[in-house]
């Protein structure tokens, strides 16, 4: 028997019915058996639809026209949603994106962790789900001689030209970045030509404190030096008050990596400050800190909930960061030991306890996996061990450490439902059973979804 042809081909134009979504949040319509994904399609509609790409199994297409449109179809308020590749979801109710997110956790939970029966939660959202992040990274580019900022095109490395504003931004972010463009434009600072490797300035980044207000400015170059820095300090500090720290990074590789590993302060302060619940964080231009806070507040919020910890309880945070959650936990805690690969984050870890007056957290550099068998062997006992990986999940010999280690309690915070759910299954095998899952949408009008799993040792192990 030959090879079935695909129905479609590419080029081709078709008429086709959405009946599901991709856990990226694309549309998943059927034609003669075969699925084509559709960026921007929704569930219930019928659109016209230029096929793509054609793969043996499936296709991809662009979506030309909506036919019949979804009672959960919204207007993207931002201008250049359908060029930007930075949000996936603007054209979906807020509602129909948090039911999304819940049944992506849901999926993975039936066919990667196999547990149907282990309650999977509304996805805790955002009364008000824009304007959330604290932090942006923009290029610089030029056009026509002047200074432009703006994200890029999907799939490209050609900035969106129209862009003034970001609609998930924190508007401070958004006013300092033009202010920034206009004053070095008209100082005559030039861009970084990335094809021709010259010019100067490569990308603007701008961090706030959701709490406090306080601002600061990385302004990453090709050049050691920043021209005309007296005159744009100079300006930038008489217009904009609340901006703490003007900060130079160089960065003369040819790489998509936004900042290079020379940092300096060149105006106000190293940090600035913010705060989640009662703990005050330092932030400084290279600090992981969450972009949404007031989410993170539910999530933290969350996690304690999950740990149940009682006041002589022994505490370990593996992959800690600056020890978000480990000062939230240590204010319940007897003791909290974080462990984190990244030493710039352990020095910010212990800056933080210092901060806030905690002296129950202790923060040590290195590979969770090797560092726990180490406190295992020294004799420490945790009740409870939170976990907060990146998005590949845990290495198997790391799950094994928490498994030997035998805590009546884990709480795992996830970025990755896959990844949460194949640890589940691992952790349920070595004596875990997974109670609940929440999701929380950490970055709403995109397919990210965050979630935390209460796990308890089961009776007998």
């Amino acid at each position: 028997m030959g090879k079935q042809a695909a129905p479609v081909k590419k080029n081709e134009t078709v008429t086709i019915s959405f009946e599901d979504l991709t856990h990226e949040g694309n549309g998943v319509g059927k034609i003669d058996g075969y699925p084509l994904f559709v960026p921007h399609g929704l569930p219930g509609e019928e659109a016209e639809v230029k096929v793509v790409k054609v793969n043996k199994n499936f296709g991809f297409g662009k979506l030309l026209k909506v036919i019949k449109s979804s009672p959960q179809r919204v207007e993207p308020p931002c201008d250049v949603y359908y060029k930007c590749g930075g949000c996936q979801l603007q054209h979906m109710s807020y509602a129909m994106q948090l039911e999304m997110k819940q049944n992506q956790v849901k999926n993975v939970m039936r066919k990667i962790a196999h547990m149907e029966h282990v309650p999977v939660h509304s996805t805790i959202g955002m009364e008000d789900p824009w304007r959330y992040r604290n932090k942006i990274s923009i290029p610089v580019g030029e056009r026509d001689g002047e200074l432009i900022t703006g994200f890029y095109q999907k799939r490209s490395h050609h900035i969106i030209e129209d862009m003034d504003t970001c609609v998930i931004q924190d508007e401070v972010n958004d006013r300092m970045v033009e202010a920034v463009r206009r004053i070095a434009d008209r100082l005559g600072i030039r861009a970084y030509d990335e094809k021709k490797d010259r010019g100067v300035l490569r990308h603007i980044m701008v961090r706030t404190g959701r709490a406090t207000n306080d601002t600061m400015i990385v302004l990453v170059t090709r050049t050691d030096k920043l021209p005309h820095q007296e005159q744009l300090i100079k300006e930038l500090t008489e217009t904009y008050p609340h901006v703490k720290s003007i900060v130079h990074n160089i960065n003369n590789k040819q790489t998509n990596v936004i900042l290079g590993r020379k940092t300096k302060v060149i105006w106000g302060e190293e940090y600035i400050y913010d705060t989640i619940g009662d703990i005050r964080f330092a932030i400084s231009a290279k600090s992981f800190y969450q972009v949404n806070p007031s989410q993170t507040k539910k999530l933290y919020d969350k996690a304690l909930e999950y740990a149940e910890i009682e006041p002589n309880d022994i505490v370990i945070d593996a992959y800690c960061g600056i020890g978000t959650i480990s000062l939230f936990l240590a204010q319940k805690a007897k003791k909290v030991y974080g462990v984190e690969v990244v030493p710039e984050a352990i020095s910010d870890a212990k800056m933080n306890a210092k901060l806030n007056g905690i002296t129950n957290a202790e923060f040590v550099v290195g590979e969770a996996e090797k560092v726990m068998p180490w406190w295992k062997a020294q004799g420490l006992r945790p009740d409870v061990i939170v976990v907060d990986p990146p998005r590949k999940g845990c290495e198997v010999d790391f799950l094994q450490a928490m498994i030997d280690m035998k805590p009546k309690k884990i709480v795992y915070v996830s970025c990755n439902p896959s990844t949460l759910a194949r640890d589940l299954k691992i952790l349920d095998e070595g004596g875990y059973e997974t109670k609940e899952v929440q999701p929380v949408d950490m970055f709403p009008q995109t397919n990210h979804v965050e979630c935390i799993s209460q796990l308890i040792l089961k009776e007998g192990n």
